[in-house]
């Protein structure tokens, strides 16, 4: 019973365990590159720097810093537009950061995978991002 059906099923084991061996080694370098990008810190400011959102690679806010001098130079009259330039600062800063961390997300991806181009949330299916 020579059937090449069988043989060809038998290399594609071969194959899938393959696969399956780089990708547990491709999940340890994601863990890494996670673990790296916990450690890193992105600042995203806004207002010519009266408003600073510093994040971790995970998207974590760590820090909001508001420099008084410049948001009162900048909102003097203290009401509700004051409030309002206030708030879309901070919207900018934060928004500002967390481009930064995905900008520092993919270029890990870039490095991990050698510069593959791979689609938009590969990563997550080995816990990344």
């Amino acid at each position: 019973m020579n059937d090449p059906s069988i043989f060809e099923a038998l290399k594609n084991v071969a194959k899938l365990k393959d696969v399956l061996r780089d990708a547990e080694g491709m999940r340890e370098q994601v863990e890494k590159m996670n673990e790296e990008l916990t450690a890193r810190t992105v600042e995203g400011d806004a207002g010519a720097g009266a408003v600073r959102v510093v994040m971790n690679g995970k998207m974590d806010v760590l820090r909001v810093r508001l420099d008084r001098p410049l948001l009162a130079a900048l909102t003097s009259a203290g009401d509700e537009t004051d409030q309002a330039m206030i708030e879309e600062l901070l919207a900018a800063a934060f928004n500002a950061a967390s481009s930064k961390v995905r900008q520092a997300v993919g270029e890990e991806m870039q490095r991990m995978t050698g510069g593959l181009n791979l689609p938009p949330g590969v990563g997550q299916l080995f816990g990344a991002g």
